[in-house]
């Protein structure tokens, strides 16, 4: 059955193991590039959309704790429900509570935004009931973050743009690449270097659109930076060097975020997502990114 953890975690840290709430300032910087290349929302709007959809990630990492408990047990006795920290019953209602009030927040701001969040919310679910074996979860998984784009440009505007879709989609290959990258985190190695084509996505779709202003030129550069620290980790395969990649890709989210926002010459947007990566980066320090 695998072994026990020996003590059990604080209520406070618990909480904020269960929400991978170090990777929330990623969603903020999702709703921020949506937001601008849909045309621009109110700055209270951002703000409302931004807690939806950061609700609705905190409530979907809790029901992956949950769905995963068995799972856990095994591999990873020290997550907060193996260790006896907090009972799979409460983790289910608070993760199914948190995504219903996203909803709904997100209803009020638009009524074609509740729509995709309840797209996204379906998404998650699925995503958490059947991802363990499952080769097309990756995309799924990228299929959250792209409807998140989905749902904040919903926000700004009422029809879905072709400007929102495109890096929608590219945003969708980014993260499942990073999510079969992540599957390999258990066992601290990399057995498929394919999937991380996928992370190329991004970069190419923004060249295509003319993304070559002086800051997008910087973001080049630091999505470069990233790469070839994660190539370094991968390659050099030493204990825990698969986890430090995946925590800085996900930190990356926010870079290919920024890199959309140069397109619509919102300069402050695009800084503002530069800054949610410097967040992230900090914030991991603290709580782990998967």
């Amino acid at each position: 059955m695998g072994s026990r953890a020996t003590g059990r975690i604080g209520p406070w840290r618990t909480a904020l193991l269960l929400g991978r709430v170090s990777n929330l300032p990623t969603v903020w910087s999702n709703v921020i590039a949506a937001s601008a290349l849909a045309g621009g929302g109110a700055l209270l709007s951002t703000a409302v959309t931004a807690l939806a959809i950061s609700l609705m990630y905190v409530g979907g990492m809790y029901l992956n704790d949950a769905f995963d408990r068995e799972i856990d047990a095994r591999e990873r006795p020290e997550r907060p429900i193996p260790s006896g920290s907090i009972a799979p019953e409460l983790v289910f209602a608070v993760g199914a509570a948190l995504l219903v009030l996203g909803i709904v927040l997100l209803a009020f701001e638009r009524e074609e935004a509740g729509l995709a969040g309840l797209a996204l919310g379906g998404a998650i679910i699925l995503y958490n009931w059947h991802h363990k074996g499952n080769p097309v979860a990756p995309f799924v998984m990228g299929l959250c973050r792209a409807l998140v784009y989905v749902a904040a440009g919903l926000v700004v505007f009422p029809d879905v743009q072709f400007d929102v879709l495109v890096p929608a989609a590219a945003v969708l290959a980014y993260v499942a690449g990073l999510t079969f990258t992540a599957r390999m985190e258990n066992v601290d190695r990399v057995t498929s270097l394919w999937p991380l084509s996928l992370l190329a996505a991004p970069v190419i779709v923004a060249a295509v659109a003319g993304a070559f202003s002086p800051l997008a030129l910087l973001i080049y550069v630091m999505l470069a930076a990233v790469g070839w620290r994660v190539a370094t980790l991968l390659r050099r395969r030493a204990t825990g060097d698969v986890s430090q990649a995946v925590a800085l890709l996900i930190a990356a989210i926010s870079l290919v975020d920024a890199l959309f926002a140069t397109t619509t010459g919102v300069h402050y947007a695009a800084i503002a997502c530069l800054l949610c990566f410097g967040l992230t980066l900090v914030l991991q320090r603290f709580v782990p990114a998967t």
